[in-house]
């Protein structure tokens, strides 16, 4: 069981990689400093996650056993509480885009650990995929929640609204 719970720790690995490229290419589109240090810093982010499960990855691809249990009870790092007002109205239509696929991203990642937690037979993985679940609903949340923000801001300025 071993070598399924490192392909999911080698596959968390890349799904946070996607993550952080993809917050920094809409860094890179962005409008103004303030949106485009928002989209750095959930970039930051993704990029801390990966670096925790490579640690993790380290540490139990080679130990069996306990120290092989005792390696999944290094708690990961928590998401940060994101300041959503630095992202300017004006990028509403990069922000709908950016957040309409990170809303995507996240949902695909609690499902990924979902599954990967009913798989398992470890007790100490089981608790990891909850905190990794935990960790993505956070962002899923905050996501779904801007997202319709900007939608509306985006059918607003199309003249949509009040449609």
């Amino acid at each position: 069981m071993k070598k399924e719970e490192l392909t999911i720790i080698k596959q968390a690995i890349i799904n946070e990689i996607e993550g952080y490229e993809f917050y920094k290419m809409a860094a890179e589109k962005a409008n103004t400093m303030e949106t485009k240090s928002a989209f750095e810093e959930l970039a930051k982010e993704e990029l801390k996650h990966s670096e925790y499960l490579q640690d993790l990855f380290n540490n139990i691809k080679d130990n069996e056993g306990d120290d092989f249990k005792l390696a999944f009870l290094v708690n990961p790092p928590s998401p940060k509480i994101f300041d959503w007002g630095k992202i300017d109205r004006d990028s509403a239509s990069l922000a709908v885009s950016v957040f309409g696929i990170g809303v995507q991203m996240e949902k695909e990642s609690v499902e990924f650990y979902k599954n990967a937690k009913e798989k398992t037979r470890y007790e100490e993985a089981k608790k990891l995929y909850d905190i990794l679940i935990g960790w993505e609903r956070t962002h899923l949340e905050q996501f779904e929640e801007q997202y319709q923000l900007y939608q509306d801001e985006w059918w607003n300025k199309q003249g949509f609204a009040p449609f």
